[in-house]
């Protein structure tokens, strides 16, 4: 089996793969202070909780976007599972082609959700919208060619900043509102952030068919925590919440003489 790591800027999740299919899946808030033992530990009695023995690990991969966590788990896999962890990085096999112009800049779960995606949907043009702590848009050709993409604020941290910034706004809970109309405040934060949020990945998506794929129509695959909100707002034809997971196994796989 493989383990799988996407440490992410607010939480890092977990994947246990038995061949293809995804076991188990789990999380714990991502904290840059964690020592290796509590990672460890925590890693290995989720294991037990549910019924599986650690042993039965055979490999692990990892995707990281926040460096100052990347020791204590290297140093977690190593110890309470006796494996060294491969970390997406430069260096290793993607089976895609970066058209980026400075490639060292594209982020480990750019990599990982580009190579999930051409493994679940090959041999098609791709717009992945990763919606974290950021929302990121990445193109992918039907070449497995990795082209570029968009950065925008996650949802999330719209909503601090709205809290925080303003006198009087409250923080609220990140939902698709009842009535558009916005009839109070938590209604109309929701309203802006929602249909906003939508409006803008919409805007990019029609861009990048209209100028990067010259009118021919990607396929538009919404993973990570946010994704899921917009189910029924077809925002997306495909949703993948475990994307990231899948392409850390794809790593792994392509790099197993490492």
């Amino acid at each position: 089996m493989i383990l799988t790591i996407d440490i992410g800027n607010s939480a890092t999740n977990f994947g246990i793969f038995d061949g293809q299919t995804l076991v188990l899946q789990f999380r714990r808030t991502t904290d840059p202070n964690s020592s290796s033992d509590e990672i460890g530990i925590f890693m290995r009695s989720v294991l037990r909780e549910n019924n599986f023995d650690w042993k039965q690990i055979d490999r692990i991969g990892c995707c990281s976007v926040v460096p100052s966590s990347n020791y204590s788990m290297a140093s977690a896999c190593k110890k309470y599972f006796d494996k060294e962890a491969l970390f997406i990085q430069a260096g290793i096999k993607t089976g895609l082609k970066l058209k980026a112009s400075n490639t060292k800049e594209i982020g480990a779960d750019l990599i990982a959700a580009a190579m999930g995606a051409i493994n679940l949907f090959p041999n098609k043009d791709l717009i992945i919208v990763d919606m974290g702590t950021a929302t990121t848009l990445e193109l992918v050709s039907s070449q497995k060619e990795f082209i570029g993409g968009a950065i925008l604020p996650g949802l999330k941290l719209s909503v601090e900043s709205l809290a925080q910034k303003t006198a009087k706004l409250p923080s609220v809970e990140i939902a698709r509102p009842e009535h558009v109309g916005g009839a109070n405040t938590i209604e109309a934060i929701q309203t802006g952030l929602y249909y906003g949020h939508a409006g803008a990945i919409k805007e990019i998506c029609s861009l990048y068919q209209k100028e990067i794929f010259k009118g021919k129509k990607p396929l538009i695959i919404g993973t990570g925590g946010f994704s899921k909100i917009f189910s029924d707002y077809h925002l997306f034809e495909q949703i993948v919440p475990e994307l990231v997971l899948h392409g850390v196994k794809c790593a792994v796989e392509m790099n197993a003489d490492l």
